[in-house]
């Protein structure tokens, strides 16, 4: 971490959080959250994000590092945390076409 700055010092905000160049850490990264998120918080590791073999290993902070671990991933990679990435599953609705709000009124049908 750059001089001033701690981990766990950034997780009490609770916010999501995006680590990069840590992943050779895991196992410390873990350590430091669970006290602040608690093992159940959902994370991600990002394998070579936008490259063509890009992965995405989904887990909790309890399960992340042996999900890494089992998948091969030892450098290249984001790690996410926070209870954003919960989620329900489902992709974003923005740019769906019934998808209305104020910069993209309701279309009316031709009369």
């Amino acid at each position: 971490m750059p001089a001033g700055e701690e981990l766990g010092r950034l997780a009490v905000s609770g916010a999501t959080l995006a680590i990069h160049l840590s992943i050779a850490n895991l196992a410390r990264v873990v350590r430091t959250l669970i006290p602040h998120y608690g093992g159940g918080c959902p994370a991600v590791v990002a394998y070579r994000v936008s490259w063509p073999d890009e992965r995405l290993i989904c887990g909790s902070l309890a399960t992340i590092r042996d999900a890494a671990k089992a998948a091969g991933i030892t450098r290249t990679a984001l790690i996410l945390v926070g209870p954003a990435l919960a989620g329900d599953g489902s992709d974003s609705r923005l740019y769906s076409p019934d998808h209305h709000h104020l910069m993209r009124p309701r279309r009316r049908a031709a009369e």
